[in-house]
């Protein structure tokens, strides 16, 4: 079986502390990748990003926490199984130029993404 999980992202109120902590503690590669006006600071190896920081807006009431990304060959009937075993959907299907993925948490309230890519 491949790894389940093929992407990290730590969603975080302080991004640059977050940074600074595991590059610190683990000796992680950051490397800022352009998405439009901006750059992504995304967790980077020999094979490309693993990982990314994303920040959470002031009046976002959810705690950081580490949201892994599960890939599925076809996002609505993983969604639609999802939620058949209990899980809520936070943000439904949402498409980007690398594919589509759809925010969760299981029925004890774990975030989790489902990933298909384009």
């Amino acid at each position: 079986m491949p790894a389940p999980f093929l992407f990290f992202d730590l969603r975080t109120t302080d991004v640059e502390a977050a940074r600074a902590f595991y590059t610190g503690l683990f000796g992680w590669t950051v490397t800022d990748v352009p998405a439009g006006p901006s750059t992504v600071p995304m967790l980077t190896d020999g094979a490309g990003p693993w990982g990314g920081f994303t920040e959470l807006a002031p009046d976002d009431a959810r705690r950081p926490q580490w949201v892994p990304y599960v890939p599925v060959d076809d996002l609505g009937a993983a969604t639609a199984k999802a939620r058949g075993l209990g899980a809520a959907v936070v943000r439904e299907r949402v498409e980007i130029p690398e594919g589509a993925m759809a925010v969760l948490t299981d029925p004890a309230g774990a975030a989790f993404v489902l990933w298909e890519g384009a």
